[in-house]
């Protein structure tokens, strides 16, 4: 297989903590190109890459294959028309875009150009998520009755950058709710019901640091949330049907592992000592249950043999335009600005 030629376009935390060394751990990739004006530290980490200062010049770049595009939120839909454009595949970190008709204009473009455009929902492969979709699929509680899924942060003091001030595409809904609808939307399917609660609880905030949404299923409900003022982190997961309850209390190693320099893919890589913990109707005793290793590389792994006819790209355009809907709906019920039918999957807020 011939070696796919990375672009990878900016190079701050998504960037730098996440693409470049998930891309550089996966056989079958070379990062060739890095877009960032930050040319002494990505020249230091990658002394291989060419770096280029100019974002549109990086897209456009004549010896790349692919393009993964990690900048501001509301540069994501341009910069990624423009390198399909150019006749690139392209990744785009979360959120796909910042509106559902950026998001179809891009999955229309990329298909015009016979070109794969996918979303980084990294979270899929989240060690905590694999182990509760796992005992879902497995039957261990009968029949989910209530899913509740939240990250919890505790960052009481608003900072100075781009995603907590102001904007299009900022806030907490828009950097941690898309993970959240992404894993609701591959357990679940589309909702029925969309009714959500985004607020901004810090002083001195303009961008939503806290959200409580709620996804109807008929008489099933996954309630999504996050918050920025959590002292003490919430269960990330509790599932309750109607034979029992899991509770998955830790979160995914990986995120850590990365921001310690750690390589993708070393022993001991994505491994979560915490357990599930299932209480089913008659068990008596919790039981723990281990789980399974978190696993981002198979995401580009996925991605890569997409790119070579030899599978699905790892996250679709439907279902990255679908956590679009969601969002969208998401804001439309918080603000109360009418009752945003979504006409392609019927969904209501």
């Amino acid at each position: 297989m011939p070696v796919i030629r990375v672009s990878l376009v900016g190079f701050g935390f998504a960037g730098r903590v996440f693409h470049a060394p998930l891309i550089s751990a996966t056989p079958g990739l070379s990062l060739s190109v890095i877009g960032t004006t930050q040319a002494d530290s990505a020249a230091s980490a990658y002394p291989d890459a060419r770096i280029v200062p100019d974002r549109l010049a990086a897209v456009r770049h004549p010896d790349t294959d692919l393009v993964v595009i990690a900048t501001p939120n509301d540069s994501h839909a341009p910069l990624a028309d423009a390198a399909l454009r150019a006749g690139k595949h392209v990744v785009v970190d979360k959120p796909f875009t910042v509106t559902v008709a950026e998001a179809s204009a891009l999955v229309a473009t990329a298909s015009e150009a016979g070109r794969i455009v996918s979303v980084f929902q990294n979270r899929r492969w989240d060690s905590d998520y694999l182990g509760i979709a796992r005992e879902i699929a497995m039957g261990r509680i009968g029949e989910v009755v209530e899913f509740r899924s939240e990250i919890g942060r505790y960052r009481p003091v608003v900072r100075d950058r781009w995603r907590e001030r102001a904007g299009p595409g900022s806030g907490l809904w828009y950097d941690i709710g898309p993970h959240l609808v992404d894993q609701a939307l591959m357990l679940f399917g589309p909702p029925e019901t969309v009714h959500a609660d985004l607020r901004i609880t810090r002083e001195g905030g303009t961008a939503t640091d806290w959200f409580q949404v709620r996804l109807g299923y008929g008489p099933k409900r996954a309630v999504l949330g996050s918050s920025l003022t959590a002292t003490e982190p919430p269960p990330r997961f509790i599932v309750r049907g109607t034979t029992g309850t899991i509770t998955k209390r830790g979160g995914d190693s990986q995120e850590d592992q990365l921001v310690r320099g750690e390589a993708p893919g070393a022993p001991g890589w994505g491994h979560d000592p915490d357990p599930l913990v299932l209480v089913s109707e008659g068990s008596g005793a919790p039981i723990e249950i281990a789980a399974p290793p978190g696993n981002y590389l198979a995401y580009y792994s996925s991605l890569r043999d997409a790119i070579a006819d030899e599978g699905e790209a790892p996250v679709t355009p439907v279902q990255a335009t679908m956590v679009m809907e969601i969002i969208e709906a998401g804001i439309r019920s918080s603000s109360g600005s009418g009752p945003g039918i979504d006409l392609q999957h019927g969904v209501t807020t």
